[in-house]
């Protein structure tokens, strides 16, 4: 018979994964009662199986995760502001809840529509959602990040709106479409460029052709000024803020196409920007020379290990990066997709140097953010355009200038070393050197933020190390007890834009892990599944490990040039297992034609909410596991639009996928959810990957060419013009 993995030949066969004669069926039953194997003395291989037997090792120290999380934190310092939060009765049975987290996408509108409803005893469709202005009185508690929203306003939902508590309800836990679902379909729904504010012109950017290249002087002002509709030019005046102002040259018209053309036509001398002269290969091995070599395994150990690179990725949102503004001599007013409004209220404030009761900042909801508006870049823009050119200002980044010139996932390099002895674990190593993350939103308010960001200027302080290290402590966890566990995160100070991006830390962090458990299991002669079962510390983990392994019919014969892949992750209190089938008879577009997903939250709030999710993890997971990345060049991304930036399209998508929600855990708080969703896929699609090609994920995404002509340095790509049939 054929190996399964090689795919041809319709009969099932065990696998050299596989002890002999399992099947599918006797998988589960297999976990508890596998032969272990002795390690070979040296480094060489396994000796012949003996009647030695090692214990499993808990992981030591203990994961910080089980003891806090970021998602703790923020509820707990969001707790005693939430009587704060508004609800107000609007009369005939309805209520209006101003909702302090930032509405992207992920659904937490709806979530806590369905928790207020269950509250007052309504029923959901009396529940209106808006979203709350910068509101400094709720301190910690307008923070969006960390798949912290819904976890946050559930334990905060009993002090709530000061309303009375009705009688008993069952809104939560049932099915229930988005309530803005029909207005984002119909084109009803109004994001940041769609407010109505009067005289508020277009506006566009010209940036420099380096990464945080510095405005020098412009050269064709009189030119460009005759152009038509163009109504004013400005250099973006650089501030001394918390964060600098990205820098620029603005260019205001009548329409967005005008300002497309002048900003095309305009010709700005600049100096280059601190990384220049960097590009991938360069970043990586700085990345790389920051880690120091592990030291020499025991005598007689076996160890799989494996150095891994990432590229940066970009967040690139449907919506990019905008912010309306409308500033006076007296008071200001703002309009834009923000995860932190009030500490963007507070230094917009300070750097017009206007009290703080004088500067509006409302909150819109936004067509994706995914960690990206955690910053207000474009709000100090469109802030400091404003102001110099007299009129309020309708700002929008074009795709290009998000991408080059907006905030990244920044390039990692990691390195990783599993050591086994007595056919046992006994300790996992793995050291992440990354370019430093940018956090100087800080905690969501103004005093931490300035505290990280001191002293201004530099790419690295003291505040955001120290933030950095705490945020890898309190959300990068393993589910398996793999002896004495480290996981070491060493920054490297680069001048580059980074930013939270969904999973920043823990998605690259844990598809390592999940890789080497599959080489692991390989070493051991072990089925990837029956070995995770095996390890893993928690019953949650190993329960949809094992829904998902029935359901995919784990172990299955596939043809040739296919496998499955496995991953199991944990965190935010939530635990989650996929596996995927992978096409790879064409090595350089790799398919995933098939994925199953259990997730376990604890109680689920609005299962077709979870659904949404989940899926849109497994798309980002194909995407930056297989294709989506950023080529650095120069000082400048490459990539400039979708076209370029290989992001899955519907194409790339399975048309099978199956997520298995678990039933509610009892005695288990709610858990997290918006970046749950990728590691475990992440790691099933690289893991099917190695099987069906049998050669070894190492450097992310898999496919990464330039087939592509770069758009121009410092230029926008020419408009495409649609002739209108008459």
């Amino acid at each position: 018979m054929e190996h399964p993995e090689s795919g041809a030949g319709p009969t099932p066969a065990p696998s050299h994964d596989e002890p002999p004669g399992m099947r599918r069926r006797d998988l589960l039953g297999y976990a508890a009662s596998a032969p272990l194997i002795s390690a070979a003395a040296g480094l060489g291989g396994l000796a012949a199986p003996s009647s030695a037997r090692a214990a499993i090792l808990p992981m030591t120290p203990p994961d910080t995760t089980d003891l806090v999380d970021i998602g703790d934190a923020v509820t707990v310092t969001a707790l005693p502001t939430m009587p704060l939060v508004k609800v107000s009765n609007l009369g005939n049975g309805r209520v209006r809840l101003e909702l302090p987290r930032f509405e992207s996408g992920q659904g937490i509108a709806t979530a806590a529509a369905m928790m207020l409803a269950d509250k007052l005893g309504l029923p959901l469709n009396a529940v209106e959602v808006g979203s709350a202005d910068a509101s400094p009185e709720l301190m910690f508690n307008q923070l969006t990040g960390g798949s912290s929203s819904v976890r946050s306003l559930h334990a905060g939902m009993p002090l709530i709106g000061g309303l009375a508590t009705g009688s008993a309800n069952a809104v939560v836990g049932q099915r229930v479409t988005r309530l803005d679902a029909l207005d984002i379909v119909t084109g009803r729904k109004k994001f940041t460029l769609d407010q109505a504010v009067p005289d508020a012109k277009p506006t566009m950017v010209c940036r420099p052709p380096t990464i945080n290249g510095q405005f020098v002087r412009i050269n064709n002002t009189t030119a460009v000024m005759g152009m038509p509709g163009v109504l004013g030019i400005a250099p973006i005046p650089a501030t001394n803020g918390i964060v600098p102002t990205p820098p620029g040259v603005a260019v205001m018209a009548e329409t967005f196409g005008q300002a497309w053309a002048a900003v095309n036509a305009l010709d700005v001398t600049w100096t280059a920007g601190a990384v220049a002269g960097e590009s991938n290969a360069s970043i990586q091995q700085k990345l790389k020379s920051a880690l120091l070599p592990f030291l020499l395994p025991p005598l007689g150990a076996l160890t799989v290990e494996g150095e891994f690179e990432f590229a940066a990725v970009s967040h690139c949102p449907m919506e990019t990066e905008c912010a309306i503004a409308d500033v006076r001599a007296d008071r200001a007013e703002i309009w834009s997709g923000l995860q932190s409004p009030i500490v963007t209220q507070q230094a917009v404030a300070a750097d017009l140097g206007l009290p703080l009761d004088k500067v509006k900042v409302h909150a819109v909801p936004s067509g994706g953010s995914f960690g990206r508006r955690l910053f207000w870049d474009a709000t100090l823009q469109a802030v400091q355009i404003s102001k110099a050119l007299g009129r309020p200002c309708r700002l929008m980044y074009h795709r290009t200038d998000d991408m080059r010139h907006g905030r990244v996932r920044p390039p990692m390099f990691h390195r990783a070393r599993a050591t086994m002895l007595l056919g046992q674990v006994i300790s996992f190593e793995q050291r992440i050197a990354g370019v430093r993350l940018d956090t100087r939103h800080g905690f969501g308010e103004m005093l931490g933020a300035a505290a990280i960001a001191l002293p201004n200027g530099f790419p690295q302080t003291v505040g955001n190390f120290a933030i950095e290290q705490v945020m890898f402590k309190t959300m990068v966890s393993s589910p398996y007890n793999f002896g004495v566990t480290t996981k070491l995160l060493t920054p490297v100070a680069m001048d580059i834009n980074t930013c939270s991006y969904r999973s920043v830390h823990i998605q690259p962090s844990r598809m390592v892990e999940e890789i080497l458990v599959d080489e692991m299991a390989r070493a051991l002669h072990k089925d990837p599944v029956a070995f995770r079962l095996e390890y893993l510390r928690l019953p949650r983990a190993r329960a949809v490990l094992k829904a998902v392994a029935e359901a995919a019919q784990w172990g299955k014969a596939m043809p040739a040039g296919f496998a499955q892949g496995v991953g199991v992750h944990q965190e935010s209190k939530s635990f989650t297992a996929c596996i995927v089938e992978l096409d790879a008879r064409v090595p350089t577009d790799l398919k995933v034609t098939r994925a199953t997903i259990a997730i376990d939250v604890g109680t689920p709030i609005n299962p077709s909410g979870i659904e949404a999710q989940m899926q849109g993890g497994l798309c980002e997971s194909i995407s930056i596991v297989l294709t989506a990345g950023l080529h650095i060049q120069n000082g400048l991304p490459l990539e400039g639009s979708y076209s370029q930036y290989h992001f899955a399209r519907m194409k790339n998508y399975p048309k099978d996928v199956k997520v298995i929600i678990m039933p509610p855990t009892s005695g288990e708080a709610i858990g997290g959810l918006g970046e749950v969703g990728l590691s475990a896929s992440s790691g099933a699609i690289a893991n099917a990957y190695a099987r069906a090609t049998g050669k070894k994920p190492r450097s992310f995404p898999l496919n990464f060419p330039v087939d592509f002509t770069p758009i121009p340095p410092g230029k926008l790509p020419t408009p495409v013009v649609v002739p209108v049939p008459h």
